[in-house]
């Protein structure tokens, strides 16, 4: 019982640490999935459009570089008759990178932008979306190829800076 196994003695400090170590590095991979299995929603152009704040009581999205922003907290900008209402319901990357609301710049696309513009893009991207409102989500033209078939380097974007108790 017990007392043989106590008069063998402790084991040996080096055999206790092989005995540790292989179970260690498997633990945070059970305990901390990573939030990128969560269900990715996919929003194709019309699906957005939806959310343009014409809307009573529907929530108001903007995307910015594929990444579908709840902006609905931030209505008195991008609500109905706002100043920004043009941006949302849509893709805007390009005209947030040129600071525009020109139709023609109300698009994903970003062919020719400056450096300057494409660095305006992520500041704002990261310090003002990212920073401020939660992603619901992704364009389908972010996560699908051309083909419509998956697009196996999609990366979900993490949100270190965003808490919910910012939006309240």
């Amino acid at each position: 019982g017990m007392a043989g196994a106590a008069a063998r003695g402790p084991l040996p400090p080096p055999f206790l640490l092989l005995l540790l170590l292989p179970a260690a590095p498997a633990e945070p991979e059970l305990r901390f999935r990573p939030p990128a299995e969560a269900p990715v929603r996919l929003f194709t152009e019309p699906e957005l459009a939806r959310y343009d704040g014409h809307q009573e009581g529907q929530p108001i999205y903007l995307a910015v570089k594929g990444v579908v922003f709840d902006v609905t907290s931030g209505k008195e900008f991008y609500g109905k008759g706002a100043p920004y209402n043009a941006l949302v319901g849509k893709d805007s990357t390009r005209g947030v990178a040129k600071m525009s609301l020109d139709p023609a710049d109300l698009t994903h696309d970003t062919t020719g932008l400056t450096e300057e513009e494409l660095k305006s893009l992520d500041d704002i991207f990261n310090n003002v979306y990212k920073a401020k409102y939660p992603i619901v989500g992704y364009t389908s033209r972010r996560i699908l190829n051309e083909d419509g078939s998956p697009n196996l380097d999609f990366k979900p974007e993490d949100q270190p800076h965003f808490s919910i108790k910012d939006e309240f």
